[in-house]
């Protein structure tokens, strides 16, 4: 099942009917890594990991991140990737950190509760489409301890170069490997406060951290924000929502749980 997962794909049609009437006013971020594979290798190799789950009965992957917390088991993801907006809760979550071309090298953890925000779970505002997972120990270990954690900042802007890291697999890309996106971020004009940035990474990325302040050589930076969304019509930006006190909020309940 975990093979035959399909990357899942958020429903927008509220943010494209939003945009399609005036594409001449979307704005692009700038250049820079638009969806390569990561081989710099480092901590972002342990944290980030690629999410199964099942949702209305059908098996989905996404992205996620260790965040350091006193629990020593969450994880930070998209709000969509644990729950359909105002719709169902998803199943069969499954956090794999390291994951790499089918294996597993740093284990499996399944989810104990999911945590996302009351304006994404009443409302789907995508403004607020961030999530907290905590995950069962696998083999004994909490997964903190086994692969470490990247800092997370909340109420934070995205530095002058942002990194963003998931696993996509449409497209050119099959969901088997790491890959990233780098470069400046906007604001999103579209009615959101989320920033975007230049990114050709498909579905399956979705929940996968952004950093800022990353350090290539060590793999280590401050997640401000998660891959969310991108509208119909600019594939080339995807968008992050701002972390402010309500993702604050969502984690402080998160990892006392």
């Amino acid at each position: 099942r975990m093979a035959g997962a399909a990357p899942l794909i958020p429903a927008l049609d509220d943010l494209t009917g939003s945009v399609l009437s005036d594409p001449a006013g979307r704005q692009a971020a700038g250049d820079g890594s638009t969806g390569r594979p990561w081989t710099g290798g480092g901590k972002v190799t342990a944290t980030t990991g690629k999410v199964f789950l099942t949702l209305d009965g059908r098996d989905f992957t996404c992205s996620a991140a260790v965040v350091p917390a006193d629990n020593r088991d969450t994880v930070i993801t998209a709000g969509h990737c644990l729950k359909d907006g105002t719709g169902a809760w998803t199943e069969n979550w499954v956090f794999v950190p390291g994951y790499d071309d089918g294996e597993s090298p740093r284990g499996r953890y399944t989810a104990r509760q999911m945590f996302v925000a009351p304006q994404w779970s009443d409302q789907g505002d995508d403004s607020y489409d961030f999530g907290m997972a905590v995950l069962n120990r696998s083999g004994g270990e909490h997964v903190q301890n086994r692969v470490g954690a990247q800092p997370i900042a909340f109420g934070a802007e995205p530095g002058e170069t942002t990194y963003a890291f998931g696993y996509p697999a449409t497209g050119r890309f099959e969901g088997r490997r790491l890959h990233y996106c780098s470069g400046p971020t906007v604001e999103d004009d579209g009615g959101t406060t989320a920033e975007g940035m230049a990114c050709a990474m498909t579905e399956g990325s979705s929940g996968g951290p952004w950093l800022s302040g990353f350090d290539e050589e060590s793999g280590t930076g401050t997640v401000v924000s998660v891959i969310s969304f991108r509208y119909a019509d600019d594939t080339r930006t995807h968008y992050g929502p701002h972390l402010g006190g309500a993702a604050r909020k969502l984690f402080e309940r998160a990892q006392s749980y």
